[in-house]
């Protein structure tokens, strides 16, 4: 008796320290027990949590679910969904169910929970096509097209999609040929042998000629190891001319003229068309013609876009005109070519034309707005009037839960997680309450989010939080002692980390100004830092100290011009020199005409960033034309480098 007394004090004592551990505590532990995936430990925090009224407990929930979603059964989800309605994981967690469903063949249950699904996946949309054609519905094969018709690898499940739409004849053996020459073209050789695999006149072993061209092109052209008379043959031979166009053109072409007779007129325009791109990332003078030789072939987005811009360093408007309205719908109404039709226009001395594209686009504030804003004749003198929340707004907005689990979140420092749920809580706010929003993400010097959520405003707007000036003695201090424009200090950090100051690239840039360890320990040298290591990269004060020295450094390699160096911060010096063309070229052509599409978008975000911090800073103004400049033509004449965009 008394063993079974001390089995039950010590029980109760156990259950009484784990109510007395914090939240903090619980919420760890909950996440430890599911990576761990134990599901008892899991189901007592979770009771725990919910005992304390915790607001972060629905997360214990969600990873719970998780683990029991192989077993579980239609009234315990249910029940789950009933229960976080609202929540950011539940269409997720709906996703995985219907996954789920789909591979136990429930379509019953699956078309009954498919409505709810708000989110865009792949393998939920191969199993609704598959469970629509084994319920006889006789367009859903056809309308699966589309999830075949791309260079990516598609989740596994959608393979039985596949083989039931080519028994069908749904999928043509042309089908499958413009999948592997899609994929090739592209780069994704698993994609091509996938594709490969399922042509009529697939043989065992073809899979090496794929891999032999892959891995030495200029072998394969040179000693004409893959013949042109099969339909695989030609297919690899382009792929081979293609890889040997972005580096040795002129060898491409040599080699291509002796080829072309193997080809028809569509493969034949096909290649030019491809020749075309690459000549025009290359700022080739014979991309246009390149293009005129391609005739009729169909263009991708990017085939498009860098006629465009091979018009544009031609100054040849005529064709800047007539490509952008040879573009597909969806992509003329893109920024940047409802811009550069509009100029086209003007150039042309076609004003009203030209004034009809470029007023409605003024009214956006970006780098294009701002830009067809000063065709117009106007420059932006001061920033637009400013709606400013009162405090009973921030109030209730702070005071919603899904706000409160995003500030726990960041206080335990899960970002992506804090992240998540503010955009789920903010995706349906109007513009006073978004602004009500980024107001109490700036006061949590969450500047990044502040950011992020007052640009999402559609009428009343607030640049003092789209455009924030934080650490400013700082900031100040570094851009003085450097001889830097502090709004473009500000607009070039504000690109580079949203003023995060934990930012840390991919490729491991750090800190509020993104920079390099390396970079950082020659700048270090030079300042002469004694004692300097790579642990001060990240503190701000070092950090902004690093940044500015090297914006100072490339702005007097570029000689003076901040165009140019801001492309050399991101992508460094010797390229963007060689970008430049032979004849001086206006700055928004050279900006829209970099090869690398990364470092495109940046500098057009940082011109049009510094631009508005002008205004905030109450610094002198000038136009964004006047700001980036004219770029001087080079002597070399070098051609720009490509990228794989």
């Amino acid at each position: 008796m008394q063993f079974f007394r001390f089995i039950l004090c010590l029980s109760v004592l156990v259950s009484n320290l784990v109510f007395a551990q914090s939240n903090d505590e619980l919420f760890t532990s909950a996440r430890d027990a599911y990576k761990a995936r134990d599901e008892l430990s899991l189901s007592r925090y979770l009771q725990q949590m919910q005992a304390q009224d915790y607001v972060l407990a629905p997360y214990a929930d969600y990873w719970l679910i998780l683990l029991r979603l192989s077993q579980a059964d239609n009234a315990s989800m249910r029940d789950f969904f009933t229960r976080y309605p609202d929540m950011p994981f539940t269409d997720r967690v709906r996703g995985e169910w219907l996954k789920q469903l789909g591979k136990r063949q429930d379509w019953t249950t699956y078309f009954a929970e498919l409505p709810n699904f708000q989110r865009d996946d792949i393998a939920v949309s191969c199993y609704t096509y598959d469970g629509r054609a084994q319920g006889g519905d006789s367009l859903a094969l056809a309308e699966a097209k589309s999830l075949w018709m791309v260079s990516s690898e598609q989740p596994a499940n959608c393979d039985g999609l596949f083989d039931r739409m080519i028994k069908a004849g749904v999928l043509t053996d042309e089908d499958i040929w413009s999948r592997f020459r899609l994929a090739m073209q592209d780069g994704k050789i698993g994609v091509a042998k996938y594709a490969l695999q399922r042509v009529k006149s697939y043989e065992n072993g073809q899979e090496k000629l794929v891999d032999k061209v892959y891995e030495n092109p200029q072998r394969v052209l040179e000693k004409k190891q893959i013949s042109v008379k099969s339909r695989l043959g030609r297919e690899l031979n382009i792929y081979a001319l293609e890889r040997m166009a972005k580096t040795q053109p002129d060898y491409a072409i040599d080699f291509w003229k002796q080829l072309q007779p193997s080809y028809g007129t569509d493969d034949k325009n096909y290649v030019w068309a491809r020749f075309a791109l690459h000549a025009a990332r290359r700022h080739d003078p014979d991309a246009l013609e390149y293009y005129k030789r391609a005739q009729d072939a169909p263009l991708d987005k990017e085939q498009f876009a860098w006629k465009v811009r091979a018009a544009l360093l031609a100054r040849n408007w005529p064709s800047v005109q007539a490509t952008i309205n040879s573009m597909p719908q969806a992509q003329q109404n893109e920024a940047a070519w409802r811009y550069w039709l509009g100029r086209s226009l003007k150039e042309q001395n076609q004003i009203p034309a030209a004034n009809a594209l470029l007023s409605p686009l003024s009214r956006e504030h970006n780098y294009y707005g701002l830009l067809a804003l000063e065709e117009l004749g106007d420059s932006v003198s001061a920033i637009p009037s400013s709606y400013k929340p009162l405090e009973a707004e921030i109030s209730a907005i702070k005071a919603k839960p899904a706000i409160q689990r995003s500030l726990e979140l960041q206080r335990l420092d899960l970002r992506w997680e804090a992240r998540n749920e503010w955009a789920w809580a903010t995706k349906d706010f109007d513009d006073k309450q978004m602004l009500s929003a980024a107001e109490l993400a700036a006061r949590m010097e969450w500047y990044d989010l502040a950011i992020i959520t007052a640009e999402k405003t559609s009428y009343l707007h607030d640049f003092s939080l789209r455009y924030p000036i934080p650490y400013r003695e700082m900031m100040q201090a570094s851009a003085k002692e450097q001889g830097l424009d502090e709004a473009w200090v500000y607009g070039l950090t504000r690109q580079e980390s949203r003023f995060v100051t934990y930012a840390k690239s991919g490729v491991g840039a750090v800190g509020l100004m993104q920079v390099m360890p390396a970079t950082a320990k020659w700048i270090a040298k030079r300042l002469g830092l004694d004692g300097y290591h790579n642990g001060m990269i990240g503190q701000m004060n070092t950090n902004i100290q690093l940044g500015t020295y090297y914006m100072r450094h490339v702005l007097d390699e570029m000689g003076g011009q901040s165009l140019m160096a801001t492309a050399a911060y991101n992508a460094g010096p010797g390229r963007a020199k060689r970008w430049a063309a032979t004849t001086p070229t206006e700055g928004a052509i050279y900006a829209e005409t970099i090869p690398f599409g990364e470092t495109r978008n940046y500098v057009q975000k940082v011109m049009g960033n510094a631009q508005f911090y002008a205004q905030r800073l109450g610094a002198r103004m000038q136009t964004l034309k006047q700001r980036m400049g004219i770029v001087a033509g080079t002597e070399s004449g070098a051609m720009a480098s490509e990228d794989n965009e």
